[in-house]
């Protein structure tokens, strides 16, 4: 399992980092999946994850760096559901940020749940929720910080494609997706954890 997680990362990584549309770009975009990869390296032996993590963590990886190779705006199946749907916009950037709530709400999940942080799970989950909403908002920070730092980059990084509530909706797709994956994966995920402290 660990050599096919990081073939397929290394194997993405290396595609994505091939004539990228925008070089600066992809690097911002791809940068977070490096980051994501360096730490679950380092971590593997002294706090192993569950496997439904490790999948989720995979595809949001790979989420990004397709994102960062075309440029969110281009990816081609953003173009195909937007023509398929009559669309006016690519948006393959709403998948990035549903990801963005999906993912690390299960990431935060894991993390509160292994360390024994809430007794009360109804409290759990709205702190995980209300995190996975507070990393929207600051990764929104960081775009718009990234765009007056870098006029070049902006458009192609913050991907707003002339949308005047693109900011709201990214927070909302991460919220939606935070919630969803609370309510599809709880179960499974409380089998992996239980699985997983049996034999740690």
């Amino acid at each position: 399992m660990q050599i096919v997680w990081i073939a397929i990362f290394l194997i993405v990584l290396v595609w994505s980092g091939i004539a990228p549309a925008d070089g600066v770009t992809w690097g911002l975009e791809v940068f977070p999946a490096v980051i994501g990869g360096l730490v679950l390296w380092f971590t593997r032996d002294r706090f192993p994850l569950t496997p439904l993590l490790y999948v989720l963590i995979l595809i949001h990886c790979i989420i990004l760096m397709v994102g960062g190779h075309y440029t969110y705006a281009d990816v081609p199946l953003g173009e195909w559901l937007r023509e398929a749907f009559d669309g006016t916009r690519n948006d393959y950037d709403k998948l990035g940020h549903f990801a963005q709530g999906f993912v690390p709400v299960m990431i935060a999940r894991e993390l509160v749940i292994r360390k024994q942080v809430f007794n009360s799970v109804r409290w759990r989950d709205f702190f995980i929720v209300s995190f996975c909403l507070g990393f929207s908002a600051f990764y929104e920070l960081i775009e718009w910080w990234v765009a007056l730092l870098s006029e070049e980059a902006a458009d192609a990084f913050l991907g707003t494609q002339g949308y005047v509530w693109d900011t709201q909706s990214d927070m909302g797709w991460a919220l939606l997706g935070a919630i969803l994956a609370l309510l599809l994966l709880s179960k499974l995920h409380d089998r992996q954890l239980s699985t997983l402290s049996a034999s740690i």
